[in-house]
Formats: structure tokens, C-alpha cells, sequence
């Protein structure tokens, strides 16, 4: 099957030196993963040294793609493997060398969790994960990846329900409610032209503003009119502003300067965890959905190397499945996963049944109380519910300055 026509990477320049002693693995990537508490036990777990990078997700991704030198593992999403891959910033990784590969989820190999489960539109991770013979991306499995898939979920935005009526998941919950002039001046969005884009093109479509051929490929004519009427919205003071990285999110709703926004949902449990009753829509109109990548530099080699591939298999082995499950997140091999939750855990945020008890987050505050469901249900429903992929389009050049125009306007 034919693959994306992308170059082959090859190993460039003077590889990054590591000596003596513990090694020192250096990781690039948001504020999503890395967190304290995971490098703490990784590091525990390893015996290695790990230096965590995190950042913006457009910045992270200019970095890695322009200097592979300035990390050993880069921790972020699907959306961002064509730009890697045709910087030739990363490597192949061998998936003889992931001790779990075949208990992995379907989801990144296949698209799919569930037979009938649509896979979306746009860059599903399982069009980008093989590394073809010749050097391109595609579906054919080859025993090389582009990236070792790990952390996923279904994105949407969140609202703050003491300002927002409580909706119907999948029901009276909607894109629109983001357009809605209801919430003019309380309405965030994510500065990320592979990501706000496409909240708002789910928005717009939902409130009747646009209708697209295709919401995961746009043309430019689609994309023209979309930044038409979002910078409009925005001269009219539509949005109270744009956040970078995961606590700006937080901060904007905890503050009030936001009551619905574009969120993960990490920052839903944290603001649960500080008492704001924060909602993470389930949207009638379908989810946009993200896999997290876990991938190798292009210069990582010798020990380094070696140090990589044990944390990419310790992120796989259950402990840190278990972390990310507290803040809403899914892992690829959630069987490990599962042995290091209660019952009441794995009811509550895989199976999607009511908490038995009150539940803790990931920083151990209670952000889940007893009776609670979560919204959504459970992770094959909500995987079954997915719009678009975070996608690089091939009008992706053609948007960033129109992204920008709005951003300034």
C-alpha cells in the first residue's frame, strides 16, 4: 500500500556524547507528561538520569524539527510525525525492541478499537506509524515505526458549569456552543494552528457558519472563509484569549477569564482537584481525537539509545498508565495499566460506570467524586465517537499565516 512520499531518515551530523557513568536522557515534549512525579520514578525505575524539557506544543515541535541535537526522546502527538520525519529529526524505532508491541491496542496499528468504529477524518496515527521499505509512512506493518504510541484521548473543550448550563453528552453538548454569542468574551482557545484549527472548524460547521468536503484536508478556499469568520469573532471580542501551554488553560478558567475552552483533559481533573466543577464536553458532533508519539532523535545512538528504548518500555509496563489514567488519559497496553489501579479506578475512567468511591488525580487530591460518571462513557464509546485527527494538512503552509492573522487581529 502506498505511504506518504516523504524522504528516508538518515543519521546527520556528530551524535550527541554521553559519558561514564548514569546516562542522561534528555526529553522534549509538553507539560502534559512530563510532570515531576513521572520523572521522579522513572528515573527510580531506570536508574537514569532524566533531563525534562517541556514547552509549548508549537514551540517543541520548531525546536525538535530544527536541531534533533537539542533532545533524545520527543514526547508529543501524531500531528506532529510528518514534520519530524521529513526534517529527518527522528529515527526509525525497531518494535523488536518494544517488549509489548503485540499487546498494544488496535487503535494506532488499525485506526480502530472497535470493528465498526469509524477512524476519522485526517492524519489517523495508523497512517503515519510504518516506516516503509523505501523510506515513506504508511500502513504496512514492517517491524520500524515512526513513533512508539503510548498516551491518547479524545479532545473537546471543557466549561465551567457554574456559568455554562450543564449539557446531554453527545446530545445537546455541541462545537457550537464555543461560537455561541452567549459566551462572548469567555471563550479561550489553544494556540496550535494543527489543533485550534480545527476546534474551530467543528465549531463553525456546527453552528451552520461553514460546511466542509472534507474537515480533515481543507482547501484554501475553506480555510479563507473559516479565518473570515473567526476573525471577525475575534474584532467583535468573541474570545477572551489563546493559551500555549497546559496551566495557562487552567489559569484562564480558574481566574473567569474563561468559561468554555478549547482543553485537555488533564487540566479538567486539576480544575476538579481545586473545586471548580469543570465539564468535559462530550460533543454530539463527534470528538477531535490525538495520539500521543513517543519518538527517537535522529542523533540518539550508543547508551542514550539504549536508555531510550527502556524509558519508551517503561511507559508501556503499567505505572505510568496508571498516573495518566488519573488525569483522564489512555495508554496503548492498558492491561499493565489496570493491575496498578483499583476497581473502582478502572470503572470509573476505562469502563465509564459510576465512581464507587471518591476517586484521587493524579497529584492525589480527590477529583472524582463518589456517584460521579464520566462523561463520555466509556473508552471504546468514546473512541467510537471520533470527528477528525490533530492533522497536518497539505494546506498546512497555506494556513500558519492566516493562523497568525488571527492571533494579531
Amino acid at each position: 500500500m502506498a505511504g506518504l512520499a516523504l524522504e528516508p531518515i538518515q543519521a546527520i551530523g556528530a551524535p550527541f556524547i554521553h559519558t561514564k557513568g548514569r546516562v542522561k536522557l534528555r526529553v522534549l515534549g509538553t507539560h502534559v507528561t512530563l510532570r515531576e512525579a513521572i520523572r521522579r520514578q522513572a528515573e527510580q525505575d531506570l536508574g537514569i538520569d532524566l533531563v525534562f524539557m517541556p514547552g509549548g506544543n508549537a514551540e517543541i515541535l520548531y525546536q525538535a524539527s530544527s536541531d534533533p541535537d537539542c533532545f533524545d526522546v520527543y514526547e508529543q502527538w501524531s500531528n506532529s510525525i510528518k514534520i519530524l520525519w521529513r526534517a529527518q529529526s527522528i529515527q526509525a524505532i525497531e518494535t523488536r525492541r518494544i517488549a509489548l508491541w503485540d499487546a498494544a491496542s488496535d487503535l494506532a496499528k488499525t485506526g480502530r478499537l472497535t470493528p465498526n468504529a469509524p477512524i476519522g477524518r485526517g492524519d489517523a496515527p495508523c497512517k503515519l506509524i510504518n516506516v516503509q521499505p523505501n523510506g515513506t509512512l504508511g500502513l504496512d506493518p514492517t517491524g520500524r515505526i515512526s513513533f512508539l504510541p503510548y498516551v491518547h484521548n479524545v479532545d473537546a473543550f471543557g466549561y465551567d458549569t457554574r456559568i455554562v448550563p450543564t449539557g446531554i453528552p453527545y446530545e445537546t453538548e455541541s462545537w457550537s456552543w464555543m461560537l455561541n454569542p452567549r459566551w462572548r468574551g469567555r471563550v479561550a482557545l489553544v494556540n496550535d494552528p494543527t489543533i485550534g484549527l480545527f476546534d474551530m472548524a467543528l465549531a463553525a460547521q456546527a453552528s451552520g457558519l461553514i460546511e466542509f468536503e472534507d474537515i480533515g484536508e481543507l482547501t484554501k478556499g475553506e480555510i479563507d472563509r473559516l479565518f473570515e469568520i473567526l476573525i471577525a469573532l475575534k474584532l467583535a471580542g468573541h474570545f477572551s484569549g489563546f493559551w500555549s501551554e497546559v496551566p495557562e488553560s487552567i489559569e484562564m478558567m480558574r481566574s473567569g477569564r474563561a468559561a468554555i475552552a478549547s482543553m485537555f483533559s488533564p487540566a479538567i481533573t486539576d480544575l476538579k482537584e481545586s473545586g471548580i466543577p469543570a465539564v468535559y464536553a462530550a460533543p454530539r458532533e463527534g470528538y477531535r481525537a490525538w495520539h500521543g508519539v513517543m519518538c527517537l532523535s535522529s542523533r540518539c545512538q550508543g547508551r542514550a539509545l539504549d536508555a531510550a528504548y527502556d524509558y519508551m518500555n517503561w511507559w508501556l509496563s503499567g505505572w505510568p498508565g496508571a498516573f495518566v489514567a488519573r488525569m483522564g488519559y489512555y495508554i496503548s497496553v492498558p492491561e499493565p495499566a489496570r493491575a496498578q489501579l483499583t476497581q473502582n479506578e478502572w470503572d470509573y475512567w476505562y469502563d465509564g460506570k459510576p465512581a464507587a468511591t471518591d476517586l484521587p488525580g493524579p497529584n492525589g487530591e480527590i477529583a472524582v467524586r463518589a456517584g460521579s460518571l464520566r462523561n463520555g462513557g466509556s473508552y471504546w464509546q468514546r473512541f467510537s465517537n471520533v470527528a477528525v485527527w490533530n492533522t497536518v494538512m497539505n494546506t498546512y503552509e497555506y494556513s500558519l499565516p492566516r493562523w497568525y492573522e488571527l492571533l494579531l487581529a
